[in-house]
């Protein structure tokens, strides 16, 4: 009798544990399993790449130019191409999460004065195609997809306008074709890099998993703690971890922008899935310190043709950060001016100003301004 209840009882757990591992799986399986999407709420025009509908960019505030494109790899990229064809080409890049959109007030005063304005969308960004996926994208993607349309455009004489993430882009391009552009204006911006030294050049190839393991191991950050905090890795955190980053909110935090114009802004991205780009720009920043040296070592540090930093004094940026100034500083023709009163996005609160510097710049007279901050009131 306890031999038969031994064994009955023996089945019995057996089979309760069989239950157990088949719901374990279950549950585990379930918390794994990515939701269905229903791409044909999605514009998807190869596979795994978005293309922002046209509609969402009619009627833009002070937007009215003429759209223009190249197919470059797997994604088509939109550009601005403005003013006469036989001018001297500005060459305007745009950092995160922002787009051509960002030098709508700065493309009037430069065309006027005779100058080709090129402005591209880099990819997931504005009216460029936008990667599913933040696994598709790259520090390096980036730097070839710019390069090759400097290329196919067949750019010479260029003077490069590059801002936030458009520098640590740009500087690269620029690293990439060096002849085709004859000076370069930096705001706001770097190419973040680990400097000469045995140490230095010992901690590039560590520098990217640590810093991936420090924004793992501090975890996500809110809106609140981005914008209420001093630190750079706030901002990546945010950006990295949220399920939707508030790209409206950005620019009127760090831009001054209207309601108006915060429509502009969104106006690529018509849900989540749009934004992987904008998502993941900060997180790539350090991913690429090696080829950033080898750009300094290799062209930067042996630039004779003219160089200006041109940041502002209410950056919280660069002004958190010094580090980023000092790195430009070994281009050998750096000159610094700092411009008073605009935060971040100069372009926005100080469009016209800030042109006619970029035209004096190129006469070889830059002159810093001041512009006194106006706060909209985003409430109307």
């Amino acid at each position: 009798m306890t031999i038969y209840y031994f064994r009955k009882m023996k089945k019995i757990i057996s089979f309760l544990g069989i239950v157990l591992i088949i719901l374990v799986g279950i549950f585990v399986y379930s918390r794994n399993l990515e939701p269905e999407i229903n791409y044909e709420s999605f514009n998807v025009v190869a596979p795994g790449v978005l293309r922002t509908p046209d509609e969402r960019f009619k009627n833009l505030l002070d937007y009215p130019f003429e759209p223009n494109y190249l197919t470059i790899g797997d994604t088509r990229i939109h550009y601005l191409d403005v003013g006469p064809k036989d001018g001297k080409v500005i060459y305007l890049l745009h950092g995160q999460p922002a787009w051509s959109y960002l030098f709508r007030k700065m493309i009037p005063t430069l065309a006027q004065a005779g100058y080709r304005v090129i402005a591209p969308d880099m990819v997931g960004f504005g009216k460029s195609d936008k990667y599913l996926s933040i696994e598709d994208y790259s520090h390096q993607m980036h730097v070839n997809k710019m390069t090759q349309l400097i290329r196919e455009l067949d750019l010479q004489d260029v003077t490069a306008h590059l801002h936030d993430w458009g520098g640590l882009v740009g500087f690269r391009v620029i690293a990439e074709e060096p002849d085709r552009f004859s000076s370069i204006i930096a705001s706001n911006t770097s190419l973040i890099a680990p400097g000469r030294g045995f140490f230095r050049d010992l901690m590039t190839n560590i520098s990217y998993p640590l810093f991936k393991l420090g924004i793992w191991f501090q975890g996500p950050a809110t809106w609140e703690e981005f914008i209420g905090g001093g630190s750079f890795t706030g901002w990546i955190r945010y950006s990295r971890y949220t399920d939707n980053i508030d790209v409206g909110a950005v620019m009127q935090t760090l831009g001054n922008v209207t309601n108006n114009e915060r429509v502009g802004y969104e106006a690529p991205y018509p849900n989540a899935t749009y934004k992987a780009g904008a998502q993941i720009f900060p997180y790539l920043i350090p991913s690429e310190l090696k080829k950033n040296e080898r750009a300094y070592r290799d062209i930067l540090e042996k630039w004779d043709k003219p160089f200006l930093i041109a940041n502002s004094d209410n950056d919280p940026v660069t002004g958190n950060n010094p580090r980023m100034v000092e790195m430009l500083k070994r281009i050998p023709s750096a000159q610094e001016i700092i411009i008073e009163g605009p935060g971040h996005f100069i372009q926005e609160e100080a469009g016209p100003e800030y042109a006619q510097l970029i035209i004096d710049f190129i006469n070889g007279n830059p002159k810093p301004f001041k512009k006194d901050r106006v706060v909209p009131d985003i409430n109307l």
